[in-house]
């Protein structure tokens, strides 16, 4: 191949197509290509191997050690070419010169002017139309023995920094070993080798194989022979500090390597797998492997987003904005639309079901049998007060004379004053259903929010009549506590009637609901002090009877069960230092509730929590309570002799009244908590609805015109041109994912060669290639041959591979090391020729010698 047809521009305009296909997406193409790193010993070439890969002439020169940081070097394809660093950002370089000049500069900053080194990296981005976007990564050379500035463990600091970057999976190594030192040696291909252990991301690049003495050169060792790598090596000849000083270009460079690669009888039969055109080759299969293996992920992702985009832009390739009819049948759909949701929203079964918080009929719902039950205890009399009233209402009727009897206008009195109070809790619910309402409005109007206009006019028009049917509700709601006012019907069948009224249970409530569990739960007992363990989580079991609590849901180990006898609820304070909503449990009769506490405390985490628990309590019989703590006690204390300083005969009559009221009260409640519901169905949420159907239509007509109503919002006629735009983008991109696929051809990875010369490298170093001398075998022989002279200097494999070389003729034994005796003393010398290997070719084969 040419020098260029090899290189990275054959990618660069695959991967352009697929950046600009996302571009119009408004998306990254997230291709994250591999990162290149070069790896080697001080003044190897890596610097040169690295401007040679991108073509370009910018990096730091000279003998010794030149690269003193990592140089984090980020391509990025675009129309002009300039660089950037990180530490001058907003200053362009369009001159590589400045470009090395800044390095330069930058590296002696941090480092010194005496050879220092510093793992702070240099950041460089060069914007260019010939590269690819890549990171290539130039790191210092590995050296053994600090000069200058640089610390005693230089090697080991060396060796960290390079291990930093190449022990990313997504990061080719290209291990540089010049051909004129000893490449079993190698430091770089030792550290590949510990991040790299397969070896499908490692390149051997050997380089000065130019300036190998003569006579030697590096054959073997570049056709994979003798130490082998799985991807092998590539021979490169960099120019020399002569050619540089002198100003070589690079291109001048690459047909000088070439003509080397051809002339030289070593290398000319391989010279089309040698060189950087070549070693550009291979990195460009490694890209383009990457580039094939992300595609599919791509397809998919772009392939979901078609299809979740496809029913959107089938409704708006036909949209023509302005016609007529288009108009009348959109406003038709959109208030049928809205009618429905409405409807599903109040009865339930809605499309879109919220699962974060209750609202629409739900809602109501609870309202209707949560909080208005409760609304209406919690409004229950003080009973100390409620006492006083009848006792003074007695005394005022009987007036100046002492009554016998217990007189029925005080009974009435109390009861009327009783039921006028509930209008308070019955007109909350009727607001707190309105409001729900509307904000059911406010959510089916979001489908109407493609025309501002009709979103607007519906909410306004329908939130305008439940305002209106709210009042109508709040009248006939008010009609229903007069009515019950102007008759008190003490022959109801529920009433106790006064010969009862003395023997009425406290327990009629519960009577009615016997002993079945109402609510189960977690609770936090927030009173129990920090020497008793404190705060802490139970599972509690409420009944008609009793509240029990557990140590956890299986209800194996019950901790404590608490009748509900003479219970009342009461509210606490949210601490400002806990997040939780507390309520109390007391004992009306002043008495502990739980072993030594007058107050249980119970904890939970929402108000909402509260306020069902509260619901449940109530079913149970136990009430709220208006009184603090200190209330209470004080009333013990203080008020004992003022409420009850009555006789005896009043004190009954008092008594029979109260439970007389108590019993009417109780008919009422049933019958209030029965009608209100109802009453608030019939004329505002079935009326609303008959409304919305019937004549939402009618009013909208009347309210603007057509055109004026259906006016599109600009935002939605962005949103259809954008999304027209992804979809032809998101077809033409799955394309050009297509061609790629297509026309990319994978190179599989060669097969895993035998490298545990690695391995054995440190142990014993084998020799330097480069005594070998030509000719040479085409592959080493793996043991020694018969024959005179030495037996070529060749790593043996097995465990004697630390020994040297067995001298053919007999003489005094060679020394072993200390450790001989476990390797099993010396090898026995052959006495007969062995056959020769069959790697050797039969010209070459040993000659037999006489004993």
């Amino acid at each position: 191949r040419g020098s260029r047809e090899g290189g990275m521009e054959g990618l660069i305009p695959l991967v352009n197509r697929l950046q600009d296909a996302f571009a119009a997406l408004g998306q990254n193409c997230l291709l994250d290509l591999p990162q290149i790193a070069v790896v080697g010993g001080q003044s190897a070439g890596k610097s040169s191997v690295l401007e040679n890969c991108v073509s370009r002439d910018f990096l730091p020169r000279g003998s010794g050690i030149v690269t003193r940081r990592p140089l984090v070097l980020q391509l990025i394809t675009a129309k002009t070419e300039y660089a950037e660093f990180l530490h001058c950002k907003g200053k362009k370089f369009t001159d590589f010169d400045e470009v090395r000049q800044e390095i330069e500069v930058e590296t002696d900053r941090v480092t010194g002017v005496n050879k220092g080194i510093s793992s702070v990296p240099i950041n460089l981005r060069i914007y260019s139309p010939h590269v690819l976007s890549l990171t290539l990564i130039d790191l210092p050379g590995i050296t053994k023995v600090p000069v200058g500035d640089q610390p005693p463990d230089i090697e080991q600091q060396i060796r960290d920094m390079i291990m930093q970057f190449i022990s990313r999976e997504n990061c080719l190594i290209l291990a540089v070993t010049p051909a004129n030192t000893d490449l079993a040696n190698s430091d770089a291909l030792k550290l590949a080798k510990e991040v790299d252990p397969q070896g499908l991301r490692t390149i051997g690049v050997i380089t000065k194989l130019d300036l190998m003495d003569d006579g030697t050169d590096a054959r073997e060792i570049l056709e994979n022979k003798l130490l082998p790598l799985r991807r092998g090596y590539v021979g490169v000849v960099n120019r020399s500090q002569k050619d540089i000083d002198g100003k070589k270009d690079i291109k001048a460079a690459l047909l000088a390597e070439r003509k080397f690669f051809l002339s030289h009888p070593a290398y000319r039969h391989m010279a089309d797998r040698m060189g950087t055109p070549y070693l550009q080759k291979v990195l460009n299969q490694q890209l383009t492997n990457h580039i094939r293996d992300t595609l599919p992920a791509f397809r998919s992702k772009l392939q979901n987003q078609l299809l979740s985009i496809e029913h959107e832009v089938e409704v708006y390739k036909n949209f023509r904005p302005e016609d007529p009819t288009r108009k009348t049948k959109a406003l038709l759909q959109m208030v049928q639309q809205f009618s429905v949701d409405f409807e599903k929203r109040i009865e339930g079964s809605g499309d879109q079901v919220d699962t974060l918080e209750l609202s629409g009929g739900a809602k109501i719902n609870r309202i209707f049998h949560e909080r208005f039950p409760f609304e209406l205890v919690k409004m229950e009399f003080n009973e100390k007060e409620l006492r006083r009233e009848i006792s003074y209402a007695i005394k005022n009727i009987h007036g100046i004379r002492t009554g016998l009897f217990t007189p029925d206008m005080a009974f009435e009195a109390i009861v009327k004053k009783q039921i006028v109070k509930l209008k308070g809790p019955c007109l909350k619910s009727v607001d707190l259903v309105m409001q729900e309402l509307i904000n059911t409005v406010k959510k089916c109007t979001k489908k109407l929010a493609t025309y501002p206009r009709l979103c607007e006019e519906t909410e306004r028009i329908v939130a305008g009549y439940i305002r209106e049917r709210e009042e109508k509700t709040k009248d006939q709601v008010l009609l229903l506590i007069d009515i019950q006012v102007s008759y008190i019907n003490t022959n109801h069948e529920d009433f106790i009637g006064f010969a009862n009224a003395q023997q009425r249970s406290s327990q009629v409530n519960k009577s009615a609901v016997g002993n079945q569990v109402i609510r189960k739960g977690w609770l936090t007992i927030n009173n129990i002090g920090i020497m008793k363990g404190g705060s802490k989580e139970y599972w509690f079991v409420l009944t008609a009877e009793s509240l029990s609590w557990y140590k956890d849901d299986e209800e194996k180990e019950k901790k404590y069960m608490l009748p509900l006898d003479n219970l009342k609820v009461r509210d606490v304070e949210k601490s400002f230092m806990s997040s939780k909503h507390i309520f109390a449990l007391f004992n009306t009769e002043q008495r502990n509730v739980y072993k030594d506490y007058r107050f249980l405390e119970l904890a939970c985490d929402s108000q909402e929590e509260v306020d069902s628990w509260k619901a449940s309590l109530l079913r149970a019989g136990v009430y709220p309570d208006k009184s603090s703590v200190s209330s209470i006690t004080e009333n013990d204390e203080n008020g004992q002799a003022d409420n009850f300083s009555m006789d005896p005969q009043l004190e009954r009559q008092v008594e029979t009244i109260r439970n007389l009221v108590d019993s009417y009260m109780s008919i009422i409640n049933k019958c209030i908590r029965d009608l209100i519901p109802k009453t608030i169905m019939h004329l505002m949420i079935n009326n609303v609805k008959e409304f919305i159907n019937a004549e939402l239509l009618a009013h909208l007509y009347s309210s603007e015109d057509q055109n004026t109503l259906m006016e599109e919002s600009a935002e939605q006629a962005q949103r259809r041109d954008e999304m027209l735009r992804m979809y032809q983008a998101l077809k033409e991109a799955l394309a050009i994912i297509g061609d790629i696929s297509t026309s990319t051809v994978s190179t599989p990875a060669p097969p895993p060669v035998d490298d545990s010369w690695l391995q054995q490298a440190r142990r014993s170093p084998p020799p330097s290639p480069s005594t070998q001398r030509r000719p040479t075998l085409s592959n080493p022989p793996t043991r020694p041959l018969s024959g005179r002279g030495p037996a070529p200097a060749i790593p043996s494999p097995g465990p004697l591979s630390g020994a040297p070389p067995v001298p053919f003729r007999p003489g005094p034994l060679p020394q072993f090391p200390s450790g001989g005796e476990a390797l099993g003393g010396p090898p026995q010398v052959p006495s007969r020729p062995t056959r020769a290997p069959p790697s050797v070719p039969s010209n070459l084969q040993p000659v037999e010698s006489s004993p």
